[in-house]
């Protein structure tokens, strides 16, 4: 794996918040490649730094764009890697300016901003549900005599499900309005995401993840994941995700040449895309695409051939080297976001080394120290942690994770869970 260029080192762009870091470091550290980390948290650079640090501003995406410039310019840098969402549109703006590979910021601008998104995307001949957009100031009983239903209520730019909320009516809806005002006057996240709330007609049916990697325009899909669990709100946290998926083989096809469409109408050149669909009677709707890869610690569901992590195949194309052709190197894995079963202090956990102990389980890890607070969506934007398994079935693979998951048992004490971020 250790071809990687003379000159020039990896800039990884990480939120505080952030699950990422370590598995980019770990892909960069394979490849050997000079690495610095930006982060807009000296501790968090502290922590996780190999080879070279810098602050970065990323709420002020100009200044953050100039700081990383002004960094580039003391020491080369080969590629910028947006880990996160965060940080994505920065990357791209300073990738812009020093002459790297890039995404346009136009591109993502348009995914990073849901209402933009659902814009870009009208009259492209894609499926696309009724949407609208409502002012957070506006009056929540009004909109929900205007609206249609069911409907699902959404922030601007907040991810992991956070804010978003299906209503069935007008009592639920304005409930829901009132629910995200709050959620959005928390998060402080300021401009435009924190003045409007995007509001979406429905899309019943099978949900599904999409895991790509861009180079000039040209998409290699690397996983297709199946979301086993129904997700029909009225809040809508993820839990399993289980690749190869089992829907037939030419709706997989519908789906990648759906995804195609999408990135090509967005403008998306370059580096990996997380997809997220709903298939129905009606065709391939897409929910989201985002220009980065998939979060939390799912990726370490992923394997592939000769031992490639999804992360070393993301930073050998942003340095410009050959991504080799693979596929996962076992019949089915998956991975399930462990669901917050209620709020509070997070006191005790029990069953680990039992869950651990299933047959097809490769790891238990719960995120969420002990004595911290557990908000669930959709206030909270964090899992309780997460559940890997291999098999020789998806089938397999989910009922690992399902029986995994019964093992574990989580003592919480009733608490405060105001700020809504854990």
């Amino acid at each position: 794996m250790n071809d990687v260029p003379a000159t020039g080192r990896l800039l990884l762009l990480v939120p505080t918040t952030s699950y990422r870091i370590g598995d980019f470091l770990d892909a960069a550290e394979r490849l050997g490649v000079d690495v610095a980390v930006g982060s807009d948290q000296r501790h968090v650079l502290e922590e996780f730094s190999q080879g070279g640090t810098v602050t970065i501003d990323f709420k002020d995406v100009e200044r953050g764009t100039s700081q990383i410039v002004a960094y580039g310019g003391e020491y080369p840098l080969a590629a910028i890697i947006g880990v996160d969402d965060e940080t994505t549109l920065i990357a791209a703006k300073a990738s812009q300016a020093l002459g790297l590979a890039h995404n346009s910021p136009e591109s993502v601008e348009a995914t990073a901003n849901k209402h933009r998104f659902r814009t870009r995307l009208a009259n492209s001949g894609l499926l696309v549900p009724r949407f609208t957009l409502y002012p957070v100031s506006g009056d929540p009983a009004r909109a929900a005599r205007d609206s249609f239903y069911p409907a699902v209520l959404k922030p601007l730019a907040l991810s992991a499900s956070r804010g978003v909320i299906r209503a069935d009516n007008e009592t639920q809806f304005a409930a829901a309005f009132q629910r995200i005002r709050a959620i959005l006057e928390a998060a402080g996240t300021g401009g435009e995401a924190s003045r409007h709330i995007l509001v979406e007609e429905y899309v019943p049916g099978e949900e599904v993840a999409l895991e790509g990697l861009l180079d000039k325009g040209r998409l290699t899909v690397l996983a297709l994941f199946d979301k086993p669990d129904p997700l029909e709100g009225p809040v809508f946290e993820e839990t399993i995700y289980v690749t190869p998926s089992r829907l037939p083989a030419h709706v997989q096809d519908a789906i990648y040449a759906t995804v195609e469409r999408a990135v090509a109408r967005l403008g998306l050149r370059e580096g990996p895309i997380h997809a997220e669909m709903r298939i129905n009677g009606k065709g391939v709707w897409l929910i989201e695409i985002a220009a980065r890869s998939i979060g939390g610690h799912c990726s370490r569901a992923l394997r592939f051939g000769a031992g490639w992590r999804l992360e070393d195949l993301i930073v050998r194309h942003a340095l410009g080297l050959p991504v080799p052709a693979v596929a996962l190197d076992r019949p089915a894995t998956g991975v399930m976001m462990i669901p917050i079963p209620a709020p509070g202090v997070l006191r005790r956990v029990t069953g680990i080394e039992a869950a651990r102990g299933i047959a097809g389980i490769e790891d238990v890890i719960v995120s969420i120290p002990l004595g911290e607070t557990l908000v669930p969506v959709p206030e909270g934007n964090k899992y309780l942690g997460f559940i890997f398994a291999r098999g020789d079935t998806p089938e397999a693979v989910e009922a690992a994770l399902r029986t995994a998951h019964g093992q574990l048992e989580f003592t919480i004490e009733p608490g405060s869970t105001s700020g809504g971020l854990v």
